[in-house]
């Protein structure tokens, strides 16, 4: 009933993906590199009915992209699908599992939490215009408290940040605070690995004056850098200025595995 995907696969699962969300989805655009990944899981009745996808990294498991076809929903299958990503994270000595759900998507939390997830943490989507602006005052490196930013998100995953990764980042100025007034605010930058342009932003927010140093560095490194989009995700609640618009709220959701 699960297995992996394969590419004769694609056209049967997008044609459920088109309206899952107010704007559409983002299935067909993910969908060869997820594939390419591996660990691309197809549930299929006859025909294929449903999907998900997992990454797999130091100590957890992501599992993101669950679809289920309308006509087989309320049947157990995406639990089915989560179980069985579950099982191979145990198998491989994995201790945590994580998934991110809208916090307006009641019928996943419910499941989610069915399934023994519990709400870790909830984090905003704010979406920022790039521009050009000098006006900040910012620094790079790692001379702070590392656990004040354990997970930085990575293609919209919440990936662990650990020393190396940490050095990675500081080696190529992608790790950026202010500490001038008040409490640090710290952001990681990198690249989206499945759309063009696109820079993701993991903020941590300390004080407003802190933070709005950051947010115009960050607009400004947008322009410079000629990103169409930069998306911040954020613990904060940030008050809307320049082009910052909030987008979404999500829950990120935890389970021990052990």
């Amino acid at each position: 009933m699960i297995r992996n995907a394969v590419d004769s696969d694609k056209s049967v699962i997008l044609n459920f993906c088109h309206n899952t969300f107010s704007w559409g989805d983002y299935i067909q655009d993910v969908w060869n590199s997820w594939l390419s990944e591996d660990n691309l899981f197809i549930v299929e009745k006859e025909h294929p009915i449903g999907m998900t996808h997992a990454f797999f990294s130091k100590n957890q498991v992501w599992i993101e992209g669950i679809r289920i076809n309308p006509d087989f929903r309320r049947q157990g299958f995406a639990k089915k699908l989560v179980q069985h990503v579950e099982l191979i994270a145990k198998e491989k000595q994995i201790p945590f599992s994580f998934m991110l759900i809208d916090v307006k998507n009641h019928k996943s939390l419910s499941m989610a939490k069915n399934l023994g997830y519990g709400i870790f943490q909830t984090w905003n989507f704010y979406s920022l215009l790039p521009q050009i602006n000098n006006s900040h005052e910012i620094q790079f490196g790692n001379s702070f408290d590392q656990s004040k930013i354990p997970h930085y998100v990575k293609s919209w995953r919440w990936l662990p940040l650990d020393k190396k990764t940490i050095l990675y980042f500081y080696k190529q100025n992608k790790i950026i605070f202010s500490d001038k007034s008040g409490p640090i605010s710290i952001a990681v930058l990198t690249d989206s690995e499945h759309f063009d342009k696109i820079l993701i932003v993991t903020l941590i927010s300390g004080s407003l004056s802190n933070t709005l140093d950051l947010i115009l560095y960050i607009q400004n490194y947008g322009a410079e850098n000629k990103y169409q989009k930069i998306q911040i995700l954020t613990r904060a609640k940030l008050s809307t200025i320049n082009t910052l618009e909030h987008k979404i709220t999500f829950n990120l959701m935890k389970k021990s595995l052990v």
